[in-house]
């Protein structure tokens, strides 16, 4: 596996998972903080496995959710990139930008950046023409992030993935589409 970067900024390196990256990407999985907008935690074996349904992403679209590290110490901070949702919505079959980032990694504006990256590089090398994006309504950090780096709002859906009636069903979508365009303002 090539694990050169595949996108770099001035603070960041989104690249290809490693084995390595599976403990601390477990870690942040099992932090109530991070799944706050969850339906639950996962465990190590699921962390695992999520990795490896990722990198198949890779090798079936090449293009897929980059592992994220800081530049200057190569420390894995979490992911950020596209995916394929797995449900059936008004919306789907369609490629998703999304991300997660360790607690430690929050308020410094990486989601954004690297965000910002992976739409330039999914509108410009890889040739897509719309992305969607979406959360928990009650999760306004994320909704700010697709705020900041140009998404505009398109609705409001309920999350088949997630139970009838349990609070975190209703979600936000927002999307882009056409092409990117860094924002006007630093999304950081």
């Amino acid at each position: 596996m090539d694990t050169a970067p595949i996108l770099t900024t001035p603070r960041l390196r989104l690249r290809r998972w490693l084995p390595a990256d599976i403990p601390p990407f477990a870690r942040m999985n099992q932090d109530p903080a991070v799944r706050e907008f969850f339906p639950n935690l996962m465990t190590y074996d699921e962390s695992a496995v999520s990795v490896r349904l990722i990198e198949r992403h890779f090798d079936e679209y090449g293009y897929g959710l980059y592992a994220v590290e800081v530049g200057l110490t190569g420390e894995f901070v979490g992911f950020t990139g596209f995916s394929h949702p797995g449900f059936d919505a008004w919306f789907t079959p369609c490629v998703e930008i999304g991300w997660r980032l360790r607690k430690e990694a929050w308020g410094q504006g990486y989601a954004s950046e690297a965000a910002c990256a992976a739409l330039a590089y999914g509108f410009g090398t890889l040739g897509l023409t719309k992305v969607l994006s979406w959360t928990a309504v009650l999760n306004t950090r994320s909704e700010r992030v697709m705020q900041k780096i140009g998404m505009s709002r398109v609705g409001e859906f309920e999350h088949p993935g997630v139970a009838q009636g349990h609070v975190l069903r209703p979600h936000v979508l927002y999307e882009m589409v056409g092409e990117f365009r860094f924002p006007t303002r630093d999304p950081i």
